[in-house]
């Protein structure tokens, strides 16, 4: 274990400033989810309209994603990343402020706001090889996807507790402040956009950048870890109802979620002196999901096998950010990147339905051999994909000459 890299990446300057940023702006996004969802239910009265509109807001994500990532690598990021933050805010107020007998119009309006989600996840893992490179971008990557999973587990607990001592409608307009005051900072940032040489060829097309025989399987390899990541979820709620404490639930979330945060620190420190394959890290994920399956007898062994296949989510959607950004050009990197997490949308809600469905003509512990027949699915699917090897490591510093926090 090496921890010379997470040492060499803090002194880089601005990466601080930009991961912590990001991280901040992204949280109110993911809280504003269960907020959402119980006004929803409390103005509908029931929570198939709740789903209704989470579906809406999903489907607003899916489409929103690629366009704004697109027009961030041709106008730069900054301006489209605090305009969009803005528009979710004042989207999600107005969600918030509607009166619960116009509730028919809640669809409508968080498919708007779904559409103007800030790509400040897209937006942050295109600027990672502009500032550091070699050890230091395969510990940005690591950070990065790390800082995701735990943000997925923390967002949704910090929504709940704010509608549980005050109300949705409370929940809803604290994440649409709070969005817009940190996307902002995020989007403050952001370095200017990269100008495309034209001498080597018009910018690729959206049809040329997703048909290429690695982006192609890294995006599907990721719908498919999402998918099941997605249908674990459910499948830990079903198994806390079928104990009778819904507690459990949110106990087995954080387990998994810290051992992926354990998974993704790990992966970091890594001296990286060996290739490393994109498939090997799915395919140990798929194993781990496995080794739920096997475990749902009680709470204890259920969350000890979420410890352990925790441990290999953040190191391989890690592996998948990194393997798809090199392969991108640096004109359309960030508009590979809202591809990719609109993919992961598309398989996250897909992943929610089936795992619904499984549960109830199987049992919960099919939930989990579908997610490992998923990961599988990811793993074979980036075969092909060449891996990290460590003649890509170029420890030379910052390879931009635009300062990315200092100088903003």
């Amino acid at each position: 274990m090496d921890l010379s890299a997470y040492r060499a990446l803090w002194q880089t300057p601005g990466v601080f400033a930009l991961l912590t940023s990001a991280v901040v702006a992204r949280l109110p996004v993911i809280a504003a989810l269960v907020p959402m969802s119980f006004l929803a239910k409390d103005a509908a009265g029931n929570f198939g309209w709740a789903g209704v509109v989470a579906g809406a807001y999903s489907v607003g994500m899916t489409v929103g994603g690629p366009v704004w990532s697109r027009l961030a690598d041709r106008r730069g990021a900054r301006g489209v990343v605090i305009g969009t933050g803005v528009a979710w805010g004042v989207a999600m107020a107005v969600l918030a402020l509607l009166p619960s007998e116009s509730y028919r119009l809640m669809p409508v309006i968080s498919g708007l706001a779904g559409a103007f989600v800030s790509p400040v996840g897209s937006t942050l893992r295109a600027a990672w090889p502009r500032i550091v490179q070699g050890s230091r971008l395969r510990v940005a990557y690591a950070l990065d996807a790390t800082a995701a999973e735990v943000l997925f587990a923390i967002g949704p607990m910090l929504g709940a507790l704010i509608v549980a001592f005050a109300s949705p409608r409370v929940g809803v307009l604290t994440a649409a402040v709070a969005a817009g005051i940190s996307i902002w900072w995020f989007g403050l940032r952001q370095p200017p956009a990269v100008p495309h040489d034209e001498s080597k060829g018009a910018r690729l097309t959206a049809p040329q950048l997703l048909w290429h025989r690695h982006r192609l399987p890294l995006i599907l390899a990721f719908a498919f870890a999402v998918t099941a990541f997605a249908s674990v979820s459910l499948g830990i709620v079903a198994f806390a109802d079928a104990h009778g404490n819904r507690l459990i639930a949110g106990g087995l979330e954080a387990v998994w979620a810290i051992g992926s945060l354990v998974g993704g620190i790990l992966a970091g420190a890594l001296p990286g002196r060996r290739k490393s394959y994109v498939w090997r890290r799915a395919l140990l994920v798929s194993a781990g999901m496995l080794l739920c399956a096997f475990a749902t007898w009680s709470p204890v062994s259920l969350g000890f096998a979420l410890m352990l296949s925790g441990c290999g989510l953040a190191p391989m959607v890690a592996a998948l950010y990194e393997r798809l950004g090199s392969m991108t050009p640096e004109s359309v990197k960030t508009e590979i990147f809202g591809w990719m997490q609109s993919a992961g949308m598309a398989g996250g809600a897909v992943g929610s339905a089936v795992a619904g469905v499984v549960v109830e003509a199987f049992g919960v512990r099919y939930v989990w051999v579908m997610a490992a027949v998923l990961t599988l699915a990811a793993a074979v699917t980036v075969l092909r994909v060449p891996p990290h090897t460590p003649a890509d490591e170029r420890d030379a510093g910052p390879v931009v000459p635009q300062p990315v926090a200092q100088d903003v």
